[in-house]
């Protein structure tokens, strides 16, 4: 009987020894496990701060290429639209009242190119260099010839003068231009053409 109980207190005294053992098993892992996290916490936030900056970095070198793009773009277009010199203000009426003469039923372009071939007689050695010199001229333009260049002047031939001194020439560099339906000289048709634009054809 003394043995049985000898025995009994035993194995109590083994299992009250064996729990708090498994108890420091159980919180020794737990341990274990909030110092990894802990750990490996400053190393994502890291992480993070360093991605971050080089977003910033691409999207600024992506954002300054694609200005660099529109700037070579827009340099582009300006080495084809070169300035035809400097006309004074009363010139620039001038011109717009031969366009508004010559093309005022035609499209905006229309009288863009008229404005064009003015200017490039003006830069060629067939005509006077001056502008009063070219429209002047005898019978070179009906506008002028009749007096219609007088008319009432609008808003868009005097625009259209301003891009035509700004370099704009629909026509490829123009020095005629004329209504098919009413020309009557032969000879401007030996021109080379180089479009036709409206009810006016264009030629060198």
């Amino acid at each position: 009987m003394y043995v049985e109980k000898k025995i009994k207190l035993v194995k109590e005294q083994k299992i009250n020894i064996s729990v708090p053992h498994f108890t420091r098993k159980v919180i020794a892992a737990g341990l274990a496990v909030v110092v990894l996290i802990l750990s490996v916490m400053p190393i994502t936030r890291q992480m993070v701060n360093v991605e971050q900056p080089q977003d910033r970095k691409v999207q600024t070198t992506e954002k300054i290429q694609e200005e660099n793009k529109n700037l070579k773009a827009a340099q582009a277009v300006n080495e084809h639209q070169v300035s035809r010199g400097h006309l004074n203000r009363n010139e620039v009426y001038l011109l717009a009242m031969v366009i508004n003469g010559e093309a005022y039923d035609e499209p905006y372009l229309g009288k863009v190119a008229v404005g064009a071939v003015i200017l490039n007689r003006m830069q060629s050695k067939q005509f006077p260099n001056t502008l009063y010199g070219v429209i002047s001229q005898d019978n070179a333009f009906e506008s002028v010839t009749n007096n219609q260049y007088q008319r009432p002047l609008t808003a868009d031939s005097i625009k259209a003068a301003e891009d035509a001194i700004k370099g704009w020439d629909p026509t490829n560099g123009a020095l005629y231009f004329w209504n098919p339906a009413t020309a009557q000289s032969k000879w401007v048709w030996s021109r080379p053409i180089t479009g036709q634009i409206g009810r006016h054809v264009f030629a060198k």
